[in-house]
């Protein structure tokens, strides 16, 4: 089987995208990251779901955890009021990464590989100018793989 065989669409977002709507976007799809794309389609980074929601936990909690304890529950179930207009582009490193892509040829051990190695539960799956044509979740790769294991 290939990647291009098990991709399914998934809604993507952009640099320009505030926060909030990208965490929303990957709530409602019940989604296990999000793909972010250029102006062309093309994937610019894919982020696991724990990095979506880095992106929504203000910096200074992240690094201290004492911080977050002192604020009170009331606040601290409201942390999502603090994002304001930021964006997607104001939360992603500044150092260029390469996205989690796969051709739509690859095999499913070609995508499970690269899952395992990158500790990402989505891929994109891109056609040969490298526009996007699909992702592929951890949960479709593994019911892939046991599906075509029934004759085992």
């Amino acid at each position: 089987m290939k990647a291009g065989e098990i991709a399914v669409r998934v809604p993507t977002i952009t640099v320009a995208d505030p926060v909030a709507r990208a965490v929303r976007l990957m709530a409602v799809g019940r989604l296990p990251g999000l793909v972010v794309v250029d102006d062309r389609g093309r994937p610019k980074i894919v982020l696991p779901g724990t990095q979506v929601l880095r992106l929504a936990v203000p910096g200074a909690y992240q690094d201290d955890p004492a911080l977050a304890r002192v604020v009170d529950e009331d606040h601290a179930d409201r942390f999502w009021d603090e994002l304001g207009n930021l964006t997607v582009g104001d939360c992603l490193p500044r150092q260029p990464l390469r996205p989690v892509t796969v051709p739509a040829s690859a095999t499913l051990l070609e995508v499970a590989a690269l899952m395992a190695r990158a500790h990402s539960p989505l891929v994109a799956v891109v056609d040969t100018d490298g526009v996007l044509t699909g992702a592929i979740t951890l949960e479709r790769l593994l019911v892939s793989l046991a599906l075509s294991g029934l004759g085992d």
